[in-house]
């Protein structure tokens, strides 16, 4: 019987993204949350209503890769404290519309010069040419799984 192979996890690619990827969101989630009790999703969904304000539900899904169920969880939560608002698309009435409601834009006004200052810690162990060849190198790594 020939030798079966044996997964190193520490060591596998997946594995090691994802370890790395939350610890990195953990860690600013930490600033957020404990200031105005915001989820890591909850901002994500923020943060992306910030950059496109007035988009559906399903457009958020696909810009932050969450999942639907999980997604409208979160949107409720968004709703009910206040920090986004929904209205039905005037072109499709059974499409809801979701942008940031003025406590939202003000809640996001804070968390992003934190999130970039936390991004500018994190990237110092990098010099300015080695941000520019990860930057690329994550983007080309997205686009190949995609392609996968």
């Amino acid at each position: 019987m020939a030798n079966k192979p044996i997964l190193k996890l520490e060591r596998f690619l997946p594995y090691r993204l994802s370890i790395v990827s939350n610890k990195v969101s953990s860690i600013i989630a930490d600033t957020y949350k404990d200031k105005f009790a915001i989820s890591i999703t909850e901002w994500r969904i923020m943060a992306v209503l910030g950059e496109y304000p007035d988009i559906s539900a399903d457009e958020i899904s696909a810009k932050t890769q969450i999942e639907k169920s999980i997604l409208s969880r979160s949107v409720s939560k968004l709703l009910k404290r206040n920090l986004i608002e929904r209205d039905m698309a005037e072109d499709d009435r059974r499409r809801s519309m979701i942008r940031l409601s003025a406590t939202g834009k003000s809640v996001y006004d804070e968390i992003v010069p934190l999130s970039y200052q936390y991004e500018d810690a994190l990237l110092e162990c990098f010099s300015e040419e080695e941000q520019a060849q990860f930057s690329h190198l994550i983007d080309r790594l997205y686009e190949h799984a995609g392609n996968l």
